[in-house]
């Protein structure tokens, strides 16, 4: 990743990072495709590096089961907060939010909003957090739809992306994008330093004139904005620095964050197998090993933790269904340094500034 990156952008996923044992974080026990066991151990494991104090949120008892496998957490700043409902990946956000009012992401956000906890992690359903955040915490002023921003590391040394939105908003409309730029652009500036960010808008060609009816309406807005916007980018400018951030809507932006990757798992697989098909590759794979487990982990989303969810008055993030322990861990750290950095603020503060320059919200 690169120790000038590192040094820069720890808040965002810089491994292990500590962020100060008075930090509490909720984590949605029950989110996750296998919970509560990845959050719970990923629980245990940011409370010994010191992360932040957590609070389990969900069905006491299947956590206390779990728990029970884990002597060593009754000596760490681990609590449990009973919330008796869980609200499963293919339940719709709408009716999840309404009818289950004691669930763990619902009980989480309450802790963030009364105070008790600084954040919240979820690996759960992504439009019911969205929605449950929203309705919990409450948007940000200026803010029409919340959206998810993602990290990417790129070709150029001390240099990553940041996508906008990759999955919190599947039907978004040009001032929604507008929205989504404004965010990204100053968490770029306050967490990656970059003191004046290249925007980019994802389209099929760099031309102006190409792309559908969104990206084309979305381009003329981004156009007049006060910062610092080259125009669009195609799918191949993800990884390779051109821009520090690349706005999207949450349908185009989650289909790429997939295919990346699951293109990262095929190359690290293929990679290893060809390394470890020969002697001679063996011996080159042993020299290189170094180098190899390098790449793994700039590439592995688990070390990013999880998508912050910008223009929330509160901290969220949102984690993959599939997280492991390591994803919570990171999501816990990368949480309690959020809540440190003020970039809520941030955001509502430019956002007042740029009243006269946005459009309306759309709904």
């Amino acid at each position: 990743m690169g120790d000038k990156l590192e040094s820069l952008a720890r808040a965002a996923f810089a491994p292990n990072g500590s962020a100060g044992p008075r930090t509490t974080i909720a984590v949605d026990a029950m989110g996750s495709d296998r919970a509560p066991r990845p959050e719970i151990e990923g629980a245990i494991q940011a409370a010994r590096y010191g992360n932040a104090r957590v609070l389990l949120v969900g069905r006491t008892e299947a956590i206390q089961a779990e728990l029970a496998n884990h002597p060593a957490a009754a000596e760490l700043p681990i609590e449990i907060v009973q919330a008796s409902e869980v609200i499963s990946m293919d339940e719709k956000a709408a009716h999840a939010v309404r009818a289950k009012r004691d669930s763990s992401m619902r009980v989480g956000l309450r802790l963030v909003r009364d105070g008790t906890a600084q954040g919240f992690v979820t690996a759960g359903n992504t439009g019911a957090a969205m929605a449950t955040a929203k309705m919990v915490l409450g948007a940000l002023p200026g803010v029409d739809r919340p959206a998810l921003a993602a990290v990417f590391p790129t070709t150029i040394p001390g240099r990553a992306a940041i996508m906008i939105d990759v999955g919190a908003n599947v039907d978004s409309k040009p001032q929604n994008l507008e929205q989504f730029a404004v965010m990204g652009e100053i968490y770029s500036r306050s967490i990656f330093q970059n003191q004046r960010p290249r925007v980019g808008l994802l389209s099929i060609g760099e031309e102006e004139s190409k792309g559908n009816d969104l990206t084309r309406q979305a381009y003329e807005l981004l156009r007049r904005l006060p910062f610092n916007f080259v125009g669009n980018v195609e799918g191949r400018d993800l990884y390779n620095g051109k821009v520090d951030v690349i706005v999207c809507d949450g349908f185009v932006g989650n289909v790429a964050l997939k295919i990346s990757e699951g293109l990262v798992e095929t190359v690290r697989s293929m990679l290893k197998e060809s390394l470890e098909a020969t002697l001679t590759r063996q011996m080159g794979f042993l020299l290189s090993r170094r180098a190899f487990a390098d790449f793994k982990k700039r590439l592995d989303y688990t070390e990013y933790g999880g998508a912050p969810l910008l223009g929330i008055k509160g901290v969220v993030i949102v984690s993959h269904g599939s997280s492991n322990a390591n994803a919570i861990k990171n999501a816990v750290r990368v949480a309690a340094e959020f809540a440190k950095s003020g970039i809520n603020e941030k955001i509502a503060q430019e956002l007042s500034r740029q009243n006269g320059v946005l459009t309306a919200p759309s709904d």
